[in-house]
């Protein structure tokens, strides 16, 4: 069994002397965990690098920097060890090298892993062992990447904080006294740290962006059916999707490359390779139409540390060459569309459990399972009716702008002790989900949100933006996720960590 790695034994002997392991082939490079995922694959494709090498060398810094952040909860060491040995070996014969050949990754705790515990940070599941790799953990790994563990998530992925009863809560590698979001705020942070060149995640009302723009890194939110989900209990699932995360946009689209493509078994799959997000990201911005709002045409709160940061990056745009006006599509009703679409969701896939064992889910699940069962067959006809009448009347509005560009998060980085925002520029936030709505609402639109840093407040934490496309156009989103990231640079500020 794979060694757990939890706030109280990160750095346990056994952990460390696995890590190390027998004839070490050169003295770690702390170094190795700074590359891009692009240019470390290239290097050991190259030759210049062992998987081995960078396989050791990520998990020295899990073992030395893990128990400030908790984002990696679940580690193995041996067996990434032996993963990556065999790499080598096949790198020797001269076999075909996958695109993520020989680098690192610990999938979220909620992907299943066979061999490999997936706790969905409950209780409940705490020593569950899957007989079965997710369709998307299959596709990183015959990509050539190395399993080496799982990273943290809330309580069933539920609410954009990591913390769980099995865990405890991943801290902010900017400041460890602060949320890294959620719910793939163990993957954001530990991108962040520098345990893993890339990291999968997964996006219902934010959880690859709120992370992402929390933890100064990349999170992309395809458009629904591109990285299909299997198994899953709604194989018409449109409101929850898997994406990519990396510390740059091209390491990102190298993910989504792997991720990406058909699967017979997912209905709403998307055709087309995933191959083609590989291909170079250069784009001329000159002339290109951008919505810019700061807080969704006025729809939700906004805190000022974030606006400000928010409001400096029209001016970037414009140095772009970009055509930038203020406007925001039509988002009346996204409220009542989304919480109800998830309510269903979260009734359907955890209403047995909230049946056996309602005292082992915390009461922001329990409430929002309730919810669910609250629901008539009136409402679900409203929210879906909402629901198309949102995604039409976004079709038309990217016919008049390339791309749609918000802030991710309304608020900063808040205090990992509390469960969630309860004040936005001084309106309260009711629920844990209330303070998520400039993500959430854009999940509505079934289009791609990509999260790219934006820059840093006085108190030097980070804030992201987000570029939103037209649905299936994920290239557009990341060719101007990558020119606006070259023109500022904003993402290669790293945290110091002790």
């Amino acid at each position: 069994m794979p060694v757990s790695t939890g706030p109280a034994d990160s750095g346990s002997a056994d952990s460390g002397s696995a890590a190390t392991g027998p004839a070490d082939p050169a003295p770690v490079r702390d170094e190795l965990c700074a590359l891009d995922a692009v240019d470390l694959a290239a290097r050991v494709r190259r030759g210049e690098l062992s998987a081995r090498e960078v396989v050791q060398a990520h998990l020295e810094r899990i073992e030395r920097l893990n128990p400030a952040v908790n984002a990696i909860v679940t580690l193995d060491p041996e067996g990434a060890l032996a993963a990556a040995a065999a790499a080598d070996e096949r790198q020797a014969r001269g076999e075909e090298l996958g695109p993520l050949h020989g680098l690192p990754i610990a999938f979220k705790d909620t992907h299943l892993t066979r061999g490999m515990r997936t706790t969905h940070g409950s209780p409940l599941f705490a020593e569950h062992v899957p007989d079965e790799d997710e369709l998307l953990v299959r596709r990183i790994q015959d990509a050539g990447a190395i399993r080496i563990g799982k990273t943290n998530v809330p309580e069933f992925a539920a609410g954009s904080h990591t913390f769980n009863p099995v865990f405890g809560a991943t801290r902010n590698p900017y400041d460890t006294k602060r949320s890294a979001g959620g719910s793939s705020g163990g993957a954001a942070a530990a991108l962040a740290a520098g345990f893993q060149p890339l990291a999968d995640g997964s996006d219902m009302g934010g959880s690859l962006r709120n992370p992402a723009s929390f933890c100064n890194v990349v999170g992309l939110r395809p458009t629904p059916g591109r990285v299909p989900s299997h198994p899953a209990g709604n194989l018409w699932e449109t409101l929850a999707v898997a994406g990519p995360m990396g510390r740059t946009v091209a390491d990102t689209a190298l993910l989504l490359s792997v991720m990406a493509g058909p699967d017979p078994r997912v209905p709403i799959s998307l055709e087309g390779p995933g191959a083609a997000f590989r291909a170079p990201l250069g784009r001329d911005a000159a002339g290109l139409r951008v919505a810019f709002t700061p807080d969704l045409g006025g729809r939700v709160a906004v805190d000022r540390d974030v606006r400000d940061v928010f409001e400096r990056q029209a001016e970037v745009l414009e140095e772009l060459g970009c055509v930038v006006a203020e406007d925001c599509p039509d988002l009346d009703g996204a409220e009542d569309v989304f919480r109800t679409l998830r309510a269903q969701e979260f009734n359907q896939g955890l209403g047995a459990l909230l049946d056996s064992d309602r005292a082992s889910l915390k009461d922001s699940l329990v409430w929002n399972i309730e919810e669910g069962r609250r629901l008539t067959g009136a409402d679900l006809a409203r929210a879906t009716a909402g629901h198309a009448r949102i995604h039409l009347a976004a079709v038309g509005f990217f016919e008049r702008y390339d791309v749609l560009v918000a802030p991710v998060s309304q608020v900063t980085p808040f205090d990992v002790e509390a469960e969630y925002p309860t004040v936005i520029d001084g309106q309260p936030q009711h629920t844990y989900l209330d303070w998520m709505r400039s993500a959430y609402f854009l999940s509505v639109l079934g289009a791609p949100a990509l999260s790219v840093p934006a820059g840093f407040t006085g108190a030097g934490l980070p804030v992201g933006l987000q570029i939103v496309g037209p649905p299936r156009a994920e290239r557009t989103v990341l060719e101007v996720g990558a020119a606006y990231e070259a023109a500022t640079g904003h993402g290669r500020r790293r945290p110091s960590l002790p």
